[in-house]
């Protein structure tokens, strides 16, 4: 994802020490900076994640064993700092892992569910479901 590596393990240990949430919201930002912009040519309708408030695009590639790396953007700060941790939970796994993960238990376990305006919260739902598809479509290929 960056040059300085953060796993999933490191956002909730962060998540845990940082007792407020505009705190929280900031390194969910910072997350985002780190993400490598996509290219606009990359930013089509076919790679468009349908049902967030902001523009998000998720691309998905897969390697020679089957894993799936997904790489993405947002035109919203948040959001894509929200697009950076999807990243983390689903990168490098297989179709199988992939829905095997269960996010809003992660999601639930950092407390974003519940302190997400209602749009933002379903937007990330529809980054979940978006990348489900995929999985979905990629283990029955």
């Amino acid at each position: 994802m960056t040059s300085e590596t953060t796993t999933l393990d490191d956002v909730l240990d962060t998540f845990e020490f940082l007792d407020d949430w505009d705190e929280r919201y900031k390194f969910i930002i910072d997350l985002g900076r780190r993400l490598p912009p996509l290219d606009a040519s990359e930013m089509t309708d076919d790679f468009k994640v349908r049902g967030c408030q902001s523009q998000v695009w998720l691309i998905p590639e897969r390697d020679a064993d089957g894993r799936i790396r997904f790489r993405g953007d947002s035109d919203a700060h948040i959001v894509k700092g929200l697009v950076a941790l999807m990243l983390l939970i689903y990168n490098d796994k297989t179709p199988g892992e992939i829905l095997a993960v269960d996010a809003r238990g992660l999601l639930e376990k950092l407390g974003l569910a519940s302190h997400l305006s209602p749009q933002r919260a379903n937007g990330l739902f529809s980054m979940v479901e978006r990348i489900r598809t995929i999985a979905g479509a990629a283990a029955s290929a």
